[in-house]
């Protein structure tokens, strides 16, 4: 009788615990996937600005010879560019789908819209506005939780930014040693 009872108390509390893992694997992938299909649409807004495209940076106030301390730099990195791609980046992610991987059984997102808005092979990938949404909104707070680092991380052209940034950073991705570099 007291196995009886013993059971009947321990499954469930396996149940809940099973079942909160699952969330909150489902959850992490999702912010991974967010934090990963960031960095991409990063890397290519970077990649599209004209190299000979300059920003003034430095003092605008007269220096007593009457001169200005004013500088030419490239734009692309620059932080007034980062900053407004910042603000519509996530815009981007309604161009992903999620699907499951088989080999880890865990969601990744992949474009499902090509760069020029033509659409893609998206057999086997789950595109409902939920999906959308979702990757959209974790996109948004990982913008506003992480934004110096992502300003600090694209200031500079970088190696593996996605490993470097959403795992070890930010540890958005403590699974993502087992992602390969090109999946997205």
């Amino acid at each position: 009788m007291i196995s009886r009872t013993f059971s009947c108390l321990f499954l469930p509390i396996v149940l809940v615990s099973l079942v909160g893992y699952v969330c909150a694997r489902r959850g992490q992938d999702v912010h991974c996937g967010a934090c990963r299909a960031l960095v991409d649409e990063l890397e290519w807004e970077i990649s599209q600005v004209d190299p000979k495209k300059t920003i003034q940076k430095g003092s605008f106030r007269i220096n007593p010879d009457g001169t200005q301390s004013v500088i030419e730099a490239p734009y692309a990195r620059s932080e007034a560019h980062l900053m407004e791609l910042l603000e519509q980046i996530c815009e981007k992610m309604t161009e992903y789908g999620e699907k499951i991987d088989p080999t880890t059984d865990r969601k990744i997102f992949v474009r499902v819209l090509s760069r020029d808005g033509k659409k893609m092979d998206a057999s086997g990938i789950n595109t409902d506005g939920e999906v959308t949404s979702n990757l959209k909104f974790t996109c948004e707070r990982i913008v506003e939780e992480y934004e110096d680092e992502l300003i600090e991380f694209f200031s500079h052209k970088r190696e593996n930014v996605k490993d470097k940034l959403c795992s070890k950073r930010t540890d958005l991705c403590d699974h993502a040693v087992h992602i390969p570099h090109d999946e997205l």
